[in-house]
């Protein structure tokens, strides 16, 4: 039998890549606000945190007015261009279905927005492939707190002994680790492997694709 009877993925970086919709959605945001558009780089390096935590990250200003107008601008932009701008990565698919077919449920785990999820899977076809959702508007405490990973395993009736949380970030490792269950890495984000080495990850991936191989090799 295989280790885990419940799988929950981050979605960015994860499962797919919206890279070029999160960076075209700050820019609008910021622009708006009148502030200096940062690198693409220094973008993607945000992505998985909040929207409150991108803005302070990005701009240096912890005015709680201007991160909701910063929230709002963002989010209206997504709106247009998000969905069209996401992309899965390659095997994610076909993954998710050997999970379906070994009987292991599946959740994602995310601070994207639950519609916004529920929009993207139903571009590429793969609705029926995840079993429950926990997005941004979900919680009131985002990652690195456990509420979001909590809330999918009571949706997915699972035990942290039967559990596996699979990311790109440190947040996410950190938010496996207060959930109290295991946690996989994976490399397709901008964390580097070495990051995640105080976490003692029960994998390290090249992808997410990898998953069934690792499982059924424990």
């Amino acid at each position: 039998m295989l280790p885990y009877r419940t799988m929950l993925f981050d979605f960015d970086y994860t499962l797919g890549d919206s890279s070029r919709g999160i960076v075209m959605s700050v820019n609008a945001a910021l622009t708006a606000l009148n502030y200096p558009v940062p690198e693409p780089k220094d973008i993607r390096q945000t992505i998985g945190l909040s929207l409150n935590e991108t803005f302070v990250r990005l701009t240096g200003c912890f005015d709680q007015g201007q991160a909701a107008r910063f929230t709002q601008l963002f989010r209206a932009k997504a709106d247009a261009v998000m969905v069209g701008q996401t992309d899965m990565y390659p095997g994610v698919r076909e993954m998710l279905e050997k999970l379906q077919s070994h009987q292991i449920r599946t959740g994602i785990v995310t601070t994207k927005y639950h519609y916004r999820i529920d929009q993207i899977l139903a571009r590429v076809g793969a609705a029926e492939l995840i079993n429950a959702i926990v997005g941004a508007e979900d919680v009131n405490r985002p990652k690195p707190d456990p509420q979001g990973i909590l809330l999918a395993m009571q949706r997915l009736e699972s035990t942290p002994e039967t559990t596996l949380y699979v990311g790109d970030s440190v947040v996410d490792a950190q938010a496996a680790r207060q959930a109290g269950i295991a946690f996989a890495a994976v490399l397709t984000g901008t964390t580097p492997a070495e990051a995640f080495q105080p976490y003692h990850p029960r994998a390290l991936l090249r992808g997410s694709s990898e998953i069934l191989t690792m499982i059924e090799s424990l």
